[in-house]
């Protein structure tokens, strides 16, 4: 399946122009002039744009790929896939579980709260300003999500999202059919990629997430993948940004240069 990358610049409704830099000849940048109004309105902006992308990229019989900076762009990708009539399986992998509402959020954090968004719970505002249905959580699976609040634990403990806390746990549990991937790239062991906003001790290490991308790969199953990145003033040396598209190449082709994950 061809791709069709689709880069948003941005960590919520703040501009990331170091990811720019990433832009194919043939990448859609998602980067709208922004109202001056509260966070989430800004917010809605970007994702209606991004909601529109994938959308037409699905209709083109192209694999929407996107790229941005923070986890609530998923929002946009949901919606897009869902005007076009796809329901896949949703495969979440996070340090977090992004499972938080305002109830249960120690700091009101929106980047903690697309995936309980995205399935209905809590505030809609963002999700209705894309039409997005709540996605079913039946169809959700979450891992590792090693770091999560207490109300946010109990949380995904009482939904019906299957959450796997090892990845090493995932090939046995992917039911058939449609895969859309979401990879925030800090599930990734920060011995191996530090440069994140909010690290998380532990977790897989990048081969390891290298082999669980080669066999998802292989699968011809994937119809969507969405990538939170990392945090680029962090990464000093290079070295997470090489890991994490690295690890992006194995999940959906070479859409960059070549990246060899660190080694264990």
């Amino acid at each position: 399946m061809i791709n069709q990358l689709l880069l948003t610049p941005s960590f919520l409704d703040q501009p990331l122009p170091e990811f720019l830099s990433l832009a194919r000849a043939d990448s859609l940048i998602i980067q709208p002039a922004l109202p001056d109004a509260d966070i989430q309105s800004r917010m809605s902006v970007i994702h209606k744009e991004l909601m529109t992308a994938v959308a037409t990229a699905v209709t083109q019989g192209r694999r929407p790929v996107s790229f941005a900076g923070d986890c609530c762009s998923t929002l946009a990708v949901a919606a897009g896939l869902q005007r076009r009539g796809l329901a896949p399986t949703l495969l979440w992998l996070d340090a977090h579980g992004d499972f938080n509402t305002w109830e249960t959020s120690p700091g009101g954090f929106l980047g903690g709260m697309p995936l309980a968004m995205l399935v209905g719970r809590g505030e809609q505002r963002m999700s209705e300003a894309v039409g997005l249905q709540p996605w079913p959580e039946t169809k959700v699976i979450l891992s590792d999500a090693r770091d999560l609040d207490p109300g946010e634990r109990e949380a995904v403990a009482g939904s019906n999202i299957l959450h796997l806390p090892h990845i090493t746990q995932i090939p046995g549990h992917l039911p058939a059919g449609p895969l859309w991937v979401h990879f925030d790239v800090d599930v990734i062991n920060p011995l191996d990629a530090p440069a994140m906003k909010y690290r998380a001790p532990g977790g897989p290490r990048a081969a390891a997430l290298q082999a669980l991308f080669t066999r998802l790969a292989a699968s011809g199953n994937i119809v969507a993948v969405s990538v939170s990145a990392w945090d680029p003033a962090l990464d000093h040396d290079g070295r997470t940004a090489e890991v994490c598209l690295g690890l992006f190449d194995t999940l959906v082709g070479s859409l960059f240069c070549e990246h060899a994950p660190t080694k264990e």
